[in-house]
């Protein structure tokens, strides 16, 4: 028999045994005398301590298990801190961007619907999930050229990529560098166009617009964000969508949880008091609301799990980004006085902004006659992970071998910076849990690697 007197105090007791057990197994050493020159940096990973355990142990001890009071929370919170009306959390990044699409494709958007074979302006040198729901839904894809040392989208290219069937521009912004904000809104507002931005890699990048600062997210008509575990702060797994406007709220609802027409709260019934007196579609008068789908749409809720995660996560967010900015500063300054920098560009930020960095891009430059790959193994071969990005060309990929050079998407101009990304170009991390030590350590080997080839 336990000692507990009731259900809250043992909660509290599970959940102290819960911190005890992070303390004596899972804490990290101190970092200065655990790392060693040689030991193996990632380019990313989880940072957490016992707060978000005892979270996750308490959604546990709910067993509601799918959505619930935490995902609530988080939602709330998360719309809160950066800076919009409404958020909902999804079961990854991915499908955020799949979510974000498909509600631009609704009916009730009218003239401004996203229909098969209408266009959609993005970029191949980054991650296939921006791009995947338009191939699979029948738009096309329209690809424009980025520019270096910024990796994103070439604005001025924007123009030339406008038809008649063009209806939204979706892109990520790369690493966390933004892209050009400012022009993309500023085009997207001039042809009514939708903007979506894929933030998945950029939560905590502010920028600014006429005086005006923002969370990058938040400017276009949609955002996205991933809580992946290499991510800026993870769920495991998790994404979320995020808008200013009601209708889009509404219908990023009814794709997430399986197209349905009802608003019900997850455990929830007759939420509006009309659950048996509406007329849907050609349905029986009165048909239960709960059972009415307007949309093709989804399950892709997060577990209350992941949320509660989240939560704690959240709460330590602006400690990470203060973290990533000086990780990245540290490592670009130790390059760019280095005997290497010469043969290779480093990463600029985006004019206008105060980038939440995901990750150091490098470009080896070919003329200098070192060579990616090789640079690459032997900073791998010294214990550093290393990352591509992403894609590189995504047009170049087995995944597109059946649509090559067919109608399904369009190519302007010759894609040049995309092709040299593709080359030249690799990532090491500077996430937050990242050492001094560490990023000297990751320097000292990117500089031999360029001047050992």
């Amino acid at each position: 028999m336990s000692n507990w007197n009731n259900e809250e105090e043992a909660r509290e007791q599970i959940k102290a045994l819960v911190a005890d057990f992070y303390h004596d197994f899972k804490a990290p050493k101190e970092s200065k005398e655990n790392f060693k020159p040689g030991d193996r940096i990632s380019y990313a990973s989880r940072v957490y301590d016992e707060k978000e355990m005892q979270s996750l142990t308490d959604a546990m001890l709910d067993f509601w298990l799918t959505t619930g009071r935490f995902s609530d929370q988080f939602e709330k919170e998360f719309a809160q801190w950066i800076g919009v009306k409404f958020a909902h959390l999804v079961n990854s990044g991915s499908s955020a961007n799949l979510i974000a699409f498909m509600t631009l494709t609704a009916p009730e958007l009218g003239d401004r619907q996203i229909k098969r074979g209408d266009e959609v302006i993005t970029v191949a040198a980054g991650f296939p999930t921006t791009v995947t729901p338009m191939i699979q839904y029948g738009a096309v894809p329209v690809f424009v050229d980025v520019t270096v040392p910024q990796y994103n989208i070439d604005v001025t290219k924007l123009e030339a990529a406008l038809s008649p069937k063009t209806k939204a521009v979706m892109i990520a912004h790369t690493l966390g560098n933004p892209f050009d904000l400012k022009a993309v809104k500023a085009f997207c507002d001039k042809h009514n166009l939708w903007l979506v931005e894929d933030n998945c890699d950029a939560l905590g990048t502010k920028y600014t617009i006429d005086g005006e600062t923002r969370f990058s997210g938040t400017w276009g008509d949609i955002g996205t964000s991933s809580f992946y575990p290499p991510h800026h702060m993870t769920m495991g797994e998790g994404g979320c969508v995020y808008t200013n406007n009601p209708q889009l709220h509404r219908l990023i609802l009814s794709y997430r949880d399986w197209g349905r027409d009802c608003i019900c709260p997850s455990g929830q019934d007759n939420f509006c008091g009309h659950r048996y007196d509406g007329q849907y579609g050609q349905l029986p008068q009165g048909y239960d609301h709960k059972y009415v789908y307007s949309h093709f749409g989804y399950n892709l809720k997060v577990t209350d799990l992941q949320a509660a995660v989240g939560v704690e996560q959240l709460k330590k967010f602006p400690s990470f980004i203060e973290r990533r900015r000086h990780n990245w500063a540290r490592l670009h300054d130790a390059l760019a006085k280095s005997s290497a920098a010469d043969k290779l560009i480093l990463p600029a930020p985006a004019e206008n902004s105060e980038p939440s960095w995901f990750g150091f891009l490098i470009s080896v430059k070919p003329e200098s006659g070192v060579k990616r790959n090789d640079v690459t193994k032997y900073i791998e071969e010294h214990n550093v992970q290393t990352r591509l990005l992403f894609s590189g060309n995504l047009i170049k990929h087995p995944c597109f071998d059946q649509i090559r050079d067919t109608d399904a998407y369009r190519v302007v101009g010759e894609l040049e910076n995309t092709e040299y990304i593709m080359n030249n170009t690799f990532w090491v991390g500077v996430y937050p849990g990242m050492t001094d030590e560490m990023i000297d350590y990751m320097a000292q080997v990117i500089v031999e690697a360029v001047e050992n080839r």
